[in-house]
């Protein structure tokens, strides 16, 4: 017991020594890292003008001067429809361009063209005589292309109209576009129709399934509201730290083959930044596709009452269809109507924290059920599920490297990547005691916000001892259960020896008892010969 004792000591007094080695080696680094920024800063005071002058020139992207453009053929749309919606748009504070004042002729001219590159989305009411006016195919064509190129995001409203003749050039619509390609080059014709079958995948609103017109513009006006607030350039992600690294990661494992289904696994421990990574992900993507769907939680999903694997599959689908095609009510009726209406359709499907294979079964079962370009996304704990569903390609979330967790911190306490001016040296000693993980390091950050430095000191006091102490402590368990273990190993050694020392007298004693045995058969033999 004194030397067990004893020897937890002296564990103490080396743990103590060594924690006082790191804490001297982090504030070296800490020095190090704080003297390399000075340097940078003035640096940066030194070229900041050619910095500004970058920055501002590698800007491509146009201004953007309206919200929404909406594309028409205002003979075939009823003046009453848009009047309400255009006064939907106004009361949901909703920028949509107009274009009273630009005279159409047979080509878009710049103002137009400057228009539907500004825009954040492009809405297309598709009706009969849509196709009529070679102004709204080209119109069309334009808004395609900024689609493909730009990232426009671009919905449809099919207006007393089927999809299918709009993308097969049939019916009433078919026979308008027929009209207007006459006297008209292939390539304007191959360009026209190249851009109305493609609209025409788009899952868009049809005004035949709504009863009350009044009650489609409202959904429409309001998705349309909810598509600006997404796409809408946000803070949300710009200062989560290291994340632009993640994009050019994933985007070399994604973009591998352009025309090949992409399956890939995200794959960490809970906290780590899974969900961030997919969701920033997604929303830089999604406008690229035409469908989307973020499926948040997918362990959550779970249907009452269901039992049975094929039930909760069934159940699976359901739920992401309605997602993907923003419709309620979607009927399931077997497991193949995921192939059946998305097998056609360049979609970017992310699954988030999934952990069963039912649920990618479901939703996810093979490449083959998803149009060509798809980006399918799954994260989860369990890189054994991804193996299983046979996904090679897996990007691993990694902790994060010394630099990168001083900045998630300072955004936690200060609000920003860099602590407040005398905070310096209290920062980095608050991130090394909060460990690498970065829920931990969150955690830690959002413990100091608001704090004064004397608070600050105080606290970094507190956690030290605590540090310290709970290192001591596991070091204690740790040392305990080595000595446990030595005396379980000593001891069944012990019995083992007893075990085959026993085993061996007795087998030496069977061996002596059969031995007798037999020479006194023999000399009983022997007896009777003689007799």
């Amino acid at each position: 017991m004194d030397s067990y004792f004893f020897l937890g000591t002296v564990v103490v007094v080396a743990l103590a020594i060594y924690t006082l080695l790191g804490t001297i080696s982090f504030m070296v680094y800490r020095k190090f890292r704080l003297h390399q920024e000075k340097n940078n800063i003035s640096s940066c005071f030194s070229f900041s003008s050619c910095f500004s002058f970058s920055s501002s020139s590698s800007t491509s992207s146009p201004g953007r001067k309206h919200q929404v453009f909406p594309s028409f053929h205002g003979a075939d749309v009823r003046k009453s429809f848009l009047s309400h919606i255009m006064k939907e748009f106004k009361s949901k504070g909703i920028d949509i361009f107009i274009d009273k004042d630009i005279k159409r002729g047979k080509s878009i001219g710049p103002e137009l063209t400057e228009a539907i590159r500004g825009s954040r989305v492009a809405i297309v009411f598709l009706s009969r005589k849509y196709a009529s006016s070679s102004w709204c195919l080209n119109e069309l064509a334009l808004i395609m292309k900024c689609r493909k190129e730009l990232g426009l995001t671009v919905m449809t409203l099919f207006y007393d109209l089927d999809p299918t003749d709009v993308r097969k050039q049939t019916g009433d619509f078919g026979m308008a576009f027929k009209e207007t390609c006459k006297g008209k080059t292939k390539d304007e014709i191959g360009r026209w129709r190249h851009a109305l079958e493609e609209v025409a995948k788009i899952a868009g609103y049809h005004s035949s399934i709504w009863d009350n017109e009044a009650d489609m513009i409202g959904i429409v006006t309001t998705d349309i509201s909810n598509t600006l607030n997404i796409s809408t350039p946000s803070s949300d992600f710009s200062d989560l730290v290291g994340m632009e690294d993640h994009m050019k990661k994933l985007e070399r494992m994604l973009y591998l083959d352009l025309n090949d289904v992409r399956m890939i696994g995200i794959w960490g421990p809970p906290g780590i930044g899974k969900t961030s990574i997919a969701r920033v992900l997604f929303r830089k993507h999604s406008d690229s596709f035409d469908l989307s769907v973020f499926m948040e939680t997918v362990k959550g999903y779970t249907r009452p009452g269901c039992s049975d694997e094929h039930g909760l599959k069934l159940h699976l689908q359901q739920q992401f269809l309605s997602q993907i095609f923003n419709q309620k009510d979607v009927e399931v009726p077997h497991l193949g109507v995921v192939q059946d209406r998305l097998r056609d359709k360049r979609v970017l499907v992310v699954l988030d924290d999934v952990d069963q294979s039912a649920q990618l079964e479901a939703m996810a079962k093979e490449n083959k059920w998803f149009g060509p370009g798809s980006w399918i996304i799954i994260t989860t704990q369990d890189r054994r599920l991804l193996k299983a569903h046979g996904i090679k390609d897996v990007y691993k979330v990694d902790l994060p490297p010394p630099d990168d967790a001083f900045q998630i911190f300072c955004m936690y306490a200060f609000g920003k990547t860099s602590p407040k001016h005398g905070f310096e040296e209290l920062a980095w000693e608050a991130t090394y005691l909060s460990g690498i993980h970065p829920s931990g390091i969150k955690s830690m950050g959002s413990y100091f916000r608001k704090m004064s430095k004397p608070e600050w000191v105080n606290a970094l006091q507190r956690l030290r001892t605590s540090k310290l102490d709970s290192e001591s402590l596991r070091t204690h368990r740790k040392l305990g259960n080595r000595i446990r273990n030595v005396k379980q190993k000593m001891l069944s050694n012990t019995l083992s020896f007893i075990r085959r020392h026993q085993i061996a007298r007795a087998a030496a004693k069977a061996a002596s008892v059969y031995e007798t045995s037999i020479k006194e058969e023999v000399d009983s033999s022997a007896e009777s010969l003689n007799h």
